[in-house]
């Protein structure tokens, strides 16, 4: 989504107030264990501390009061690209990436990932749900750095696409068929309880060597289709929501369940002091099993109806408003880092590696990392901070079209105090969170500089969208395997312990 810009001409320093906690000790070069949980199309609305008003989610609550928080934190309009920031900390479309399928959602080859940065410092890393930066051999987390993969295919489960981008055949949410590196195995039980187990197993087994480890604990809930356990949809249909919503908000507190628990064990494992957790989602909450703005989606008690809920933000998933691309960013490390305290900087998935390899000392590639380390705000909430533009582009559009007619749709860019969308609305963010006043008549040196900086921006993004005239591949890898293995050794039971 974004790209951060070094400009000098506005120097922030603003002095954040948790509560009443002291700053962050000094963490670089630390190498605390790392546990990455992001959820997808859950966006930033729908978690009780944020003041959403029918969900329970009181283990996603401990982690936000558990954790310094960055309350602006941005991401991309959608999954692919955002996974791809934070695995390169650059923005995604320097990454190749313009859409979600299509032979566009595979990462460069030529981008150093996280897991490739912290494996120099001595990590081991492991994968758990999903990838969705390339089905083809080349491109999978066991080429890209990860030494556990425990993954579906594609965007979704059971997804597939006329192009390389196909999970398994026909597969389900409930008893998935996983890739387990490099094998088929039918699992038992819904996709993301099946995906925190098995990241708990392997946490398990490593948490005791020498090396430190990152998890990175991706789920596809509450992506559609939106499908839970009856236990956690029942109480919304019996609101009155519908089967897509009850789906929809159930997944999200079976997600919260799962956090739970691996909260529960990583005290036991006497993690807690020296292990990195981070809670995030990929993009903007959906605008699917969610509801739309204004249509009523079930009735309170008292008989009045209940509206979508999206923290009072213009836009959802797929755009290029605020309520697109802002996420929660909880990062919580016991008597490291200060509980309770919010941080209202933009921050931004490019820099999630820069951080992450900061913790850890690792090296930076050369001239791929456009991110910034947030451990001066982790470590100091008062330390200066310069401003900088952070670019969104929403992309998906027609495969074989000129990227260039699309310059200026779907696009914006953001500072600290304003976001200017689509070339023609400027909002002021501090004093208009919700967007509801366009003020571009108000600042034209503001949307001069934006507009200037966006310009230079895409011609040099441009020469790094590497798939736009990629072939559409004639096989789905993973049909072929997945074939290959059934007639061959069949589908083995997978048999990680369960937590």
């Amino acid at each position: 989504m974004m790209r951060t810009h070094l400009s000098g001409w506005l120097l922030l320093n603003v002095l954040v107030f948790g509560c009443c906690f002291a700053d962050a000790a000094e963490l670089a070069g630390t190498r605390p264990n790392i546990i990455l949980i992001i959820t997808d199309d859950q966006g930033y609305g729908p978690i009780g501390r944020h003041g959403h008003p029918w969900l329970q989610t009181p283990h996603m609550d401990e982690l936000y009061d558990r954790s310094t928080r960055f309350d602006r934190f941005l991401v991309s309009p959608t999954c692919s690209p955002t996974r791809s920031a934070i695995m390169t900390g650059r923005h995604d479309m320097r990454n190749g990436i313009t859409h979600t399928i299509l032979e566009r959602e595979r990462m460069t080859l030529d981008a150093t990932t996280l897991p490739q940065i912290l494996k120099s410092a001595g990590y081991v890393s492991g994968i758990f749900g999903k990838w969705h930066l390339g089905d083809e051999d080349d491109r999978q987390p066991a080429r890209r750095g990860f030494d556990e993969v425990f993954i579906h295919g594609a965007g979704g489960i059971g997804q597939a696409y006329d192009c390389s981008c196909a999970d398994v055949p026909e597969n389900s949410y409930f008893n998935p068929v996983i890739r387990h590196n490099g094998v088929f195995v039918r699992t038992k039980g819904f996709c993301t309880d099946v995906f925190f187990s098995a990241a708990m197993s392997w946490i398990h087994s490593v948490r005791e060597e020498r090396h430190p480890f990152f998890a990175y604990i991706t789920t596809n809930a509450p992506h559609s289709p939106f499908l839970a356990p009856v236990e956690y949809r029942q109480r919304f249909l019996d609101r009155g929501f519908t089967e897509e919503q009850a789906g929809f908000y159930g997944m999200i507190e079976n997600i919260d369940f799962n956090i739970g628990k691996l909260l529960r064990k990583a005290d036991e494992w006497n993690l807690l002091s020296n292990t990195v957790i981070i809670f995030m989602s990929d993009n903007g909450m959906t605008g699917g099993g969610s509801g739309r703005p204004g249509v009523p989606m079930g009735k309170q008690p008292d008989g009045t109806p209940m509206l979508p809920w999206n923290a009072g933000m213009k836009g959802l998933k797929g755009g290029p408003d605020e309520g697109g691309v802002r996420v929660p960013f909880f990062i919580r490390w016991d008597q490291k880092i200060p509980a309770g305290r919010q941080i209202d900087h933009i921050a931004a998935h490019i820099d999630i590696l820069p951080t992450l390899a900061d913790m850890a000392g690792a090296k930076l590639p050369e001239h791929q990392v456009e991110g910034r380390s947030l451990l001066p705000l982790i470590e100091n909430s008062a330390a200066a901070w310069d401003d900088r533009y952070l670019v969104t582009h929403v992309g998906r559009w027609k495969t074989g079209a000129n990227p260039d007619d699309f310059q200026w749709q779907g696009f914006a860019v953001r500072s600290q105090q304003f976001r200017f969308v689509n070339n023609k609305e400027l909002f002021d963010m501090q004093k208009d969170p919700g967007q509801t006043t366009n003020v571009i008549q108000d600042h034209p040196d503001i949307v001069r500089a934006m507009r200037e900086y966006y310009d230079q921006w895409w011609k040099e993004t441009r020469p790094l969208m590497v798939n736009e005239s990629a072939p559409m591949s004639q096989t789905r890898p993973w049909h072929e395997q997945y074939r290959r293995q059934l007639e061959s050794t069949g589908i083995p039971d997978w048999l990680g312990s369960a937590f």
